[in-house]
This record gives C-alpha cells, structure tokens and sequence, in this order.
C-alpha cells in the first residue's frame, strides 16, 4: 500500500527499532508507548485489519505465537510463584475498523507489558 506507515516501515523507508525480523513478520517498538513494554508485531504483507487476513491463519498464529517470546525477552513474560500463583505478564491487542479503535491500517498486535501498564488500553 502505498500510504501506509507500516508498510513504509516493513520496506525499511521509514526507521523504526526493529526488536524481531523474518520472511513474514517484523516487530517494533511503537514510538507512543503506553507502558514501559509497547510493541508492534506486523505483518509485512499488507492486510488492512484482522478480518482481512481471516484467510491467513497460520500468519496469524505465527504473530500470536510470537507474542510471548517477545513478552519474555522484554521481561515481561508471565512469571509463577513457587506455589503456582502468577505474576507479571503482558496483553495482546488487536484493534479493528474505527469502532475497534484502529488508527493505523495495517494490521498489527500490539504486545503491551510492564507495571500497570494500561493507560488507555482496557
């Protein structure tokens, strides 16, 4: 698309802090973060919203799949007590469409982590 941040983003026109790359996917640190952990995993083919790419479901599952790993590089991955309580963790986020709260369209998880890290975000 040719007006899209993020695909600028993927084709390296536009600078980010890449935290993860491969074939299909890229994640960044969102430049707004609402907590002290905010990243952006997308893909790099352009998909508008998450409807779009219903047809994907192994791309999606790769996206969602990568979440935790990159909540537990970032130190804030669900930790367990040693009588199994949990502690810590992160929230995934998917806006779709402008009643979902989507601003940018293209699609992307949101993996938001760290203390209390909610602002805005419920």
């Amino acid at each position: 698309m040719e007006n899209c941040i993020f695909c600028k983003i993927a084709a390296k026109k536009i600078p980010s802090t890449t935290v993860y790359e491969d074939e299909d996917l890229l994640a960044f640190k969102d430049i707004n973060p609402a907590a002290p952990v905010h990243l952006l995993v997308i893909p790099k083919k352009h998909f508008a919203t998450l409807q779009d790419a219903a047809g994907e479901p192994a791309l999606l599952g790769k996206m969602l799949a990568l979440a935790p790993r990159l909540a537990a590089e970032f130190g804030c991955a669900v930790d367990y007590e040693s009588d199994g309580t949990p502690t810590a963790g992160f929230k995934t986020l998917i806006n779709s469409g402008p009643d979902g709260g989507q601003e940018v369209y293209h699609l992307h998880v949101h993996v938001i982590g760290g203390a209390h890290p909610w602002r805005g975000q419920r």
